[in-house]
């Protein structure tokens, strides 16, 4: 486990509301916190099921692997959602702002996490209208859960929100690019080598400025050949492009998440995100206890 707790655990107990006493404050302790014993035996716990739940849906639409274990896979599904639904009820249970956890991006997740399940039971005629498979399908969303578990992905997110408008802005430098070069294709090759519309020699710049080159639809003539070598260099620059954008902004956050606090709550007067090296809290005075990743690691 890291040696600080991620830093969305810390805006967790202001976003969703943390429970000031009794048993709700103990199991938010456990299931949002990660400074504790329990905390982290939780979440361990809970990510070796994701990936198991996740691993199973995989081997699952495999054709021959589902005829011979079909039975078995239909009783670790239940297992896994019947898991994951207690998960869900115990995270609305120990907030105090259970609405807002459900309409955030991980109450979503949990709840598709479980939901396709049910469904199959309870509305046994969607099968006419929906395939069993598209259900399968959603629970792979699933694997986001691990996102919560993991400081980088906020990192990452955080890094991708702040760099938005200069990859807006990339992007509509890229669509007029596709877009001239698509009707400069058109202009050259004519529908007698493929190019029937100008939509189609966009999507031939398209494929062709990503390197990915399906070549169903190739140019024909010499100065054909030429614009589609220059689209092919232009695509290896611009591929570079929103990488630097991002990578830029990750190592900017992930500086400025160093510094940042952890979940570490005084048992006096429950307020939270003290540095692992204070010895008093910030708001009452009272001795804070011994740092629980500090006396880990000390064992």
């Amino acid at each position: 486990m890291a040696t600080s707790a991620p830093s969305f655990q810390v805006r967790d107990s202001q976003r969703y509301g943390r429970p000031e006493s009794g048993w709700r404050l103990r199991l938010y302790t456990i299931i949002f916190e990660a400074d504790t014993r329990a905390g982290r035996l939780f979440d361990v716990a809970l990510l070796l099921v994701i990936i198991a739940s996740v691993a199973v849906v995989i081997a699952d639409s495999i054709a021959s692997v589902h005829a011979r274990w079909q039975t078995q896979f239909q009783v670790f599904e239940w297992i896994f959602t019947i898991a994951f639904t207690i998960e869900y009820i115990a995270r609305l249970a120990c907030v105090r702002r259970p609405l807002r956890y459900a309409l955030s991006f991980y109450g979503i997740v949990d709840l598709l996490a479980v939901l396709p399940t049910y469904l199959a039971i309870l509305v046994p005629e969607m099968s006419a209208l929906i395939d069993v498979r598209i259900l399968r399908l959603l629970r792979v969303f699933r694997i986001f859960k691990l996102a919560e578990y993991v400081d980088e992905f906020g990192l990452l997110g955080q890094a991708l929100h702040a760099s938005r408008r200069k990859i807006f802005v990339f992007l509509i430098f890229v669509m007029l690019i596709v877009m001239v070069m698509g009707t400069l294709l058109y202009v050259v090759e004519g529908p007698a080598n493929g190019y029937t519309s100008i939509p189609v020699g966009i999507y031939w710049a398209i494929t062709t400025m990503t390197t990915v080159g399906f070549g169903d639809i190739t140019p024909q003539t010499d100065l054909g050949r030429v614009i589609a070598s220059a689209m092919m260099l232009i695509g290896w620059g611009t591929l570079a492009v929103p990488t630097g954008i991002v990578g830029a902004e990750f190592t900017l956050r992930r500086a400025a998440s160093s510094s940042q606090p952890t979940t570490r709550t005084c048992h006096e007067c429950l307020s939270e995100g003290h540095s692992p090296r204070a010895r008093f809290c910030s708001d009452c005075g009272a001795k804070l206890p011994p740092y629980q990743h500090e006396a880990a690691e000390a064992r």
